[in-house]
């Protein structure tokens, strides 16, 4: 006997308007990225190519350390400077990019980690907006979890949504955890960052243009985190049938109740 197919999930009119919104957001979010690799006129894995052998192998222990050096000064900053606009946010990274670009190799590793704390700071003034503490705990540690996402030119990420409902026990080591994890996925990212700002002549106006596209992403990928997890809060549903919700949306597939329920 054939079991009959799994109800499909209905949400409430304005969640479900709410769910389509953060899909366009999400869409929105990889846009940059392409326009990078246009201007560059390459493509994203042949990047890492041009950066020297020392480099590469030691990506992932320097995209850590930023992330520690981040997280640190982004905490420290935000009782000396308050959110910026979100506009304003990319101008900077803009300029960073392009001084990071103009000495090359040398000049572009001692701006990552600098970029990364305007990136974090950028992603928790998101939270702000969004009704977070960012100097909450948890609320911390989901801004690093943005980061899982990537960037714009990672070539899956664009549709990944599975970082969103993680559920994990903050204690005192999970946030080094969760920097240590991430650090493998980011330094990928922003190798060919540093790679595009290593390209003669265009260095600078690369820095520039691939800062552009990380800021505009990671602002829309922590828009859509920090939105699903408050509209969870605002509409009783659970994080997980809202995740599955948006990854429906996405990929314009049926929600259906077993595929989102919690388990509960």
């Amino acid at each position: 006997m054939t079991a009959a197919a799994p109800t499909p999930l209905v949400l409430p009119r304005d969640v479900a308007e709410d769910i389509t919104e953060l899909a366009r957001i999400h869409r929105r979010a990889g846009g940059p990225g392409l326009q990078v690799l246009t201007l560059l006129g390459t493509r994203a894995e042949g990047l890492l190519e041009r950066l020297p052998l020392g480099v590469r192998t030691r990506l992932d222990s320097a995209t850590e350390s930023a992330l520690e050096v981040a997280m640190s000064a982004a905490q420290r900053s935000r009782g000396l400077v308050k959110d910026q606009p979100g506009w304003l946010d990319r101008v900077v990274t803009m300029g960073l990019g392009a001084a990071g670009g103009l000495g090359g190799l040398p000049s572009a590793l001692a701006e990552l980690p600098v970029t990364t704390t305007v990136l974090l700071r950028s992603i928790q003034g998101v939270a702000a907006e969004e009704g977070f503490d960012p100097s909450e705990p948890n609320v911390q540690f989901d801004s690093m979890r943005v980061f899982a996402s990537a960037g714009p030119l990672a070539e899956d990420d664009g549709a990944e949504t599975a970082f969103l409902a993680t559920r994990l026990t903050l204690t005192g080591a999970t946030m080094h955890g969760m920097i240590s994890a991430v650090a493998p996925r980011l330094a990928a990212a922003l190798g060919q960052k540093l790679a595009a700002q290593t390209v003669p002549v265009l260095g600078a106006a690369a820095g520039a243009a691939v800062n552009y596209a990380y800021t505009s992403y990671y602002q829309d990928m922590a828009r859509v985190h920090f939105r699903l997890r408050r509209l969870a809060i605002e509409s009783d549903q659970t994080p997980e049938t809202l995740t599955e919700a948006l990854r429906a949306e996405l990929t314009k597939r049926p929600v259906r109740q077993s595929d989102s329920r919690s388990g509960s």
